[in-house]
Parts: C-alpha cells; structure tokens; sequence
C-alpha cells in the first residue's frame, strides 16, 4: 500500500503523549514513515516504493516530503516534532551520515543521506543502521519492552543483526558494531561463501539466500518427496515453498529449516557469550510463521536446544530466546525511538 494508510487504526492523537518522533526505515523496494508519540504509539504510517533507479536525492526528498505531509495531517508543528530517525541498510559512516556502500541500492555509494533528508524535512534526523533501528524498536516497545539488553537478528535475504544495552545502540567505532550476520561459524577452508565475499560467516547458513541454495543441492540428491515434487512442477524454490512442505510433513524440508536454526544457535551462542543480553530475538521475514506454526516454534526450539548444548548452564537458563513482535514495523519505530533517545540525551 502506497500513501498516508487509515488513521483510525492508530493512536488518536488526542491520547497521545508529546514531543512526537518521526521514524523513516529506508529498504531497496519500499520507503516506511511513521509518526510515533513519546511512548512509541504509532500515530500515522505512510509507505511507497523506493524506486531506487531515480537515485538517492529523489529519495531523500521523497523522505523529507512523506514526514512534513504526516505532520500537516495531525496539525503537528516544528515545536511538538523536534527530531526524525533514520535508518539505512549499510554499510555506512553513522558520524558523517554517508552510505558507504548501498549493495541493493545501486549508485548510491557514498551519498550523503543524513543530511539530505534533514534539509527536504526541516528536522534534525538521527542516523542508524536499519537492523540496529529495528532492534531499537523491539528493544523500547515491542519483543524486549522491560528488557535492559537485547540482540535482535533479522532473517531475510541475508541475516540483519541489532544490539541495544541499557538504551544504547552498538554501533562500533567504525560503524560496523552488530553486524551479526558476518560473525564466523564455520572456520573451514570450504565454508560457505557469504554474499560478502567472505565464508563462513552466518548469513552464508541461515539466510533465505542460504536456505534455498541448501535446498537447491539437496534436491539434486533427491529422488522423492513433496518439495521435490513441487519444484520439479515448476514451483519456484522459496522459503516459503520450503516451510509449505515442512508443514505438509516433507523431511526434506524440515531438515533444511533445522540446520538453519542449528547455524543460528551457534552463532547466538557466540553472541551470548560476548554481550551477555537479556533477551534473543528472532525477526524478519523468515520466521516460518513464528510461534503461530508448528514449523516456526520447531525452528526456535532447534535454536534453544543448540544453545543448551553449547553454552554455560546459567545462560541457557536465564536468557531468553523468542521471535520478535513487531515484524515490519520495528524500522520505523526504532528509528523514532532513537531520535528521541538522541534529543533526551542533548537536552540533559
């Protein structure tokens, strides 16, 4: 859905809690904006296509544009909307508000964007990284709300990775800082080749990439079952295919979906070793349905039973491992939230 989405399924802004934040979550095929009060309750959501091809200031006006129209409909003013968040795939220089690299976003490289969107929207905007913004998101309102630390990695085309301890996003001294899914678990000389360029990192295990190229090979050793059944009809190989058939009771693929989580609890094993967080969550869009499917909850249980076997007995008893609560939405409102962070912190 493109443009301003029905107000009546958001807060009213009559019950809402000033100053508000706005929050924009940039992808490689939709722009997300949202309006959030000072308690991360969604006023209103704006989203349209990226359109990548028409190039990063088209985009950076189209941002600026979707904030100033979200606040002209609530009658929201310079004074009640100090700051906007922004996050960005990376990688990026969070000090100079540069992309430095946008690999899905092509002639972007090295574009201001910052700054950019602050001049189009009139408002001081807070830079992050969109999978640091997400786990914000989840960290201030959603899957870790009371939590004081969390790690939140991200399953979709590769693995996204976000880490908050006590309110404070690990952005790293070079702007790399959670960047999760280019951890080493597989050392080997012929690990996995990660779409980085490097292998053995755990997006080469436990993407969607990954997934469908394990399956792929497999399937080139099978002679039977429904997954092979319906690729071999022309279905397109997804991991959506692959949790249909899981769910229909295909070993084949429930077995790729399992070593997935097995990649995954190896490296939140490693994860809970360096921060020692509170809470793990699960995200993105490949979550099998979540704790709603049987597939989903086998895939977070095969996540837990790797860590009980490869970590301290206190830690696999105290920290918790859950899927993520607020899907699509956490970009935008983590990025909100973090520009409000940013603004409490300028004016203590």
């Amino acid at each position: 859905m493109s443009g301003i989405q029905d107000r009546s399924q958001w807060l009213p802004i009559s019950a809402a809690e000033r100053p508000f934040y706005a929050g924009v979550d940039l992808g490689g095929t939709n722009i997300k904006a949202g309006l959030v009060d000072n308690r991360g309750r969604t006023l209103a959501f704006h989203t349209e296509p990226t359109h990548a091809a028409r190039g990063p200031e088209d985009a950076a006006a189209r941002m600026g544009r979707a904030v100033k129209t979200l606040c002209e409909q609530l009658g929201i003013g310079t004074d009640d909307l100090p700051r906007v968040g922004l996050g960005t795939p990376g990688p990026q220089d969070l000090r100079t508000g540069v992309i430095i690299k946008a690999g899905n976003l092509p002639g972007w490289d090295r574009f201001p964007i910052r700054d950019r969107v602050a001049f189009h929207c009139g408002r001081k905007v807070t830079y992050s990284n969109d999978a640091n913004a997400a786990a914000y998101g989840e960290y201030w309102v959603g899957g870790a709300q009371n939590c004081q630390s969390l790690v939140l990695l991200t399953l979709g085309t590769g693995v996204g990775g976000g880490i908050i301890v006590e309110d404070l996003s690990i952005d790293g001294a070079h702007s790399h800082g959670s960047e999760c899914g280019h951890m080493l678990v597989d050392p080997t000389e012929n690990a996995r080749l990660c779409p980085c360029g490097q292998r053995g990192h755990l997006e080469a295990y436990a993407s969607a990439t990954s997934l469908k190229a394990l399956a792929r090979e497999a399937l080139t050793r099978a002679t039977a079952g429904s997954l092979f059944q319906a690729v071999a009809a022309g279905e397109e190989l997804t991991p959506i295919l692959i949790s249909r058939e899981a769910a229909a009771g295909d070993p084949l693929a429930m077995d790729l979906i399992l070593e997935a989580g097995r990649w995954l609890g190896i490296g939140v094993v490693s994860l809970m070793h360096t921060i020692d967080p509170e809470i793990v969550l699960i995200g993105g869009a490949m979550t099998f349905g979540g704790e709603q499917a049987a597939v989903g909850r086998a895939f977070i249980e095969r996540i837990r039973g790797e860590v009980r076997s490869r970590t301290f007995p206190l830690l696999a008893e105290k920290t918790q491992i859950r899927f993520a609560s607020l899907g699509g939405d956490a970009g935008y409102i983590g990025a909100a939230g973090l520009a409000r962070a940013a603004e409490r912190h300028r004016a203590s």
